[in-house]
């Protein structure tokens, strides 16, 4: 087995946190007790980039004990929990190729070192896998693959419209059991950890701006709100401006915004939206951090550009000094700061998640070979079991349609 982590001493302790995770993922529990029976993935090579967190590391063993060989390394650099892949390393036979803090170039290493084993299915989290692939031209006999988040989803989908993904790729982000739960509800909270572990601020009082009100941004600012803050929503999109403000936050450009906030939150999936007109108007303190994949949301050369000195102020936080002597503080370099400051979305809420990925997989290995090369949504049977699992491990039961009713709702002939 080959792997390249920190250190495998620290496994005891991973083992612990991959325990804790499972006895909150039911739902996944219940996919790799029947993996374990039925062995969907026998011998199935499975390249996986993803985050490695408790919760992975119970979906790389749900796709273990479904027979598959697995081989796995970061999504990004700053979210993996090195305990975590020391534990997947000793305890569960899984090769693992990730360090927490690794640069780029290591990054990079690592996801070729996944690509050895010549891959049948791909699992990413921002598509680095796929383009490594795609970019290098490397022939494996690929299945398909699945992709985690929305901006990965963006970019293989930009991939299918120029023609050049070379095999069929299902978004789970597209699932309802995905995005509206994990995105709204995961991200929301593990965001608002992420900047309260790093920062130690009072939400209470601040004035707190979301850039982006997608299901990240309404759970972010949702959360922040619920904890005393003046949410400000800052949109490109007029359908989602206009749902923020039905929904009762204040809407308006960011530069507007920018000397209103003590804290700024990107979650667009696009780069350069907090720039350096916006870093001029912003108040002594203010705070920036970034919620979406890549740490391209804030413009980072321009803030530098702004800044005669910097300095570490806190674990997490870099103090820049502009050239006026006002002071901005940037959380985890700007990468994502529900990872790189917290652990990640709660177990809970990533069980919906990694069934999903699991149950992907499973579903390329008996349709792959008649699908095209494209992005699918995730089969709506699965989305549907996922969901009706959840319940279930929840002790909630919910009506059903009686025939009358069934009948009624497929017929365009009954009327009033």
């Amino acid at each position: 087995m080959n792997y390249e982590i920190k250190d495998i001493s620290l496994a005891d302790r991973g083992k612990m946190r991959i325990e804790w995770a499972r006895s909150m993922m039911p739902v996944l529990r219940l996919i790799e007790e029947r993996f374990h029976k039925e062995k969907p993935l026998r011998e199935i090579r499975i390249a996986a980039c993803l985050h490695i967190t408790s919760e992975t590391a119970n979906l790389v063993k749900a796709l273990k004990e479904g027979g598959a060989n697995v081989f796995l390394c970061a999504s990004n650099p700053l979210s993996t929990q090195d305990e975590v892949a020391a534990s997947l390393v000793k305890d569960y036979g899984i090769s693992v190729f990730a360090i927490r803090g690794e640069d780029k170039k290591t990054y990079y290493e690592h996801i070729h070192s996944v690509l050895k084993i010549e891959p049948q299915i791909t699992m990413d989290d921002g598509a680095d896998l796929v383009s490594t692939i795609h970019s290098e031209k490397r022939d494996f006999p690929i299945i398909g693959g699945t992709e985690e988040t929305t901006t990965g989803v963006i970019r293989l989908r930009s991939m299918a419209n120029e023609g050049v993904l070379r095999y069929p790729i299902i978004a789970v982000n597209d699932a309802n059991t995905k995005h509206l739960f994990d995105n709204r509800y995961g991200t929301g909270q593990s965001t608002i950890d992420g900047i309260l572990r790093a920062t130690n601020m009072l939400l209470a009082g601040s004035t707190f701006v979301v850039c982006g009100y997608g299901w990240c941004g309404k759970g972010i600012a949702m959360r922040a709100r619920g904890m005393g803050a003046r949410v400000i929503i800052c949109e490109v999109d007029p359908l989602k401006a206009l749902e923020a403000v039905m929904d009762g936050y204040l809407v308006m450009p960011l530069k507007e915004a920018s000397s209103l906030g003590n804290i700024f939150i990107t979650s667009t999936g696009d780069k350069g939206v907090i720039r350096e007109e916006h870093f001029k108007e912003m108040r002594n303190g203010a705070i920036v951090a970034n919620a979406g994949h890549f740490n391209v949301e804030i413009d980072l050369d321009g803030l530098e550009r702004l800044s005669i000195r910097k300095r570490k102020i806190r674990e997490s936080v870099e103090e820049f000094t502009l050239k006026d002597g006002r002071k901005i503080n940037l959380i985890s370099e700007g990468r994502l700061v529900n990872l790189s400051s917290a652990e990640g979305h709660p177990s809970l809420v990533m069980d919906m998640s990694f069934a999903n990925q699991a149950l992907s997989c499973e579903y390329l290995i008996k349709k792959g070979g008649n699908l095209e090369r494209r992005v699918y949504s995730v089969p709506s049977e699965i989305d549907k079991k996922v969901a009706k699992l959840k319940l279930e491990s929840m002790g909630i039961e919910i009506d059903e349609l009686t025939e009358e009713q069934k009948i009624y709702l497929s017929s365009w002939k009954i009327g009033t």
